[in-house]
């Protein structure tokens, strides 16, 4: 059975949205770090505008970034969208219950599911307790404004940490667990 692992990039003030931000924390051992996420998994699981984002730039890609563009082309896509008619870049939308579609997916596949930011879609998951995995890539930088990961509202409890990573570029990657559900 599949896991969801959550992988999204995060400020010091908890800011995921628009991350332009990140560029300067990227080098070498960062790029190695995805590449080995991006190549343990089976599919990919999107929020529609992570989805057109990456669908527009990742196509074009194959010449600068190698086999990672080739995999990240690949690999199959579901895009959890009540709005979304079309698809292309190798993708399925997901339109019914939330919770049976994403149930359905890791019983479909044996290795990781990646979720890539999604914001609006990691907030129902974690709602519904679907992550399996939440790998924070934590930056050295504080933006100020912009969307949070955990909406005020959101589920609560204690996540276990599973691992860090650490990067000469003072970025780091928390990797956690969900709380226990009841």
């Amino acid at each position: 059975m599949g896991k969801i692992v959550a992988l999204t990039y995060l400020s010091l003030d908890g800011v995921t949205e628009n991350p332009a931000w990140t560029g300067p924390y990227f080098n070498s051992d960062h790029a190695a770090y995805a590449h080995r996420q991006l190549f343990a998994c089976d599919a990919l699981l999107l929020g529609r505008v992570t989805y057109q984002g990456m669908a527009a730039a990742w196509p074009q890609m194959e010449d600068s970034e190698g086999d990672f563009a080739v995999r990240m082309n690949s690999l199959p896509k579901h895009v959890a969208s009540t709005t979304l008619e079309r698809t292309t870049w190798n993708a399925s939308v997901l339109r019914g219950d939330l919770a049976a579609e994403v149930t359905a997916l890791k019983a479909r596949y044996t290795r990781d599911i990646l979720v890539y930011g999604s914001g609006n879609l990691l907030t129902s998951l974690f709602g519904l307790g679907l992550v399996d995995e939440l790998k924070l890539w934590v930056h050295p930088v504080v933006v100020g404004t912009g969307k949070r990961l955990f909406p005020a509202d959101g589920p609560s409890g204690a996540w276990t940490l599973a691992a860090t990573t650490a990067f000469g570029t003072g970025a780091v990657v928390l990797d956690y667990r969900p709380p226990v559900r009841r």
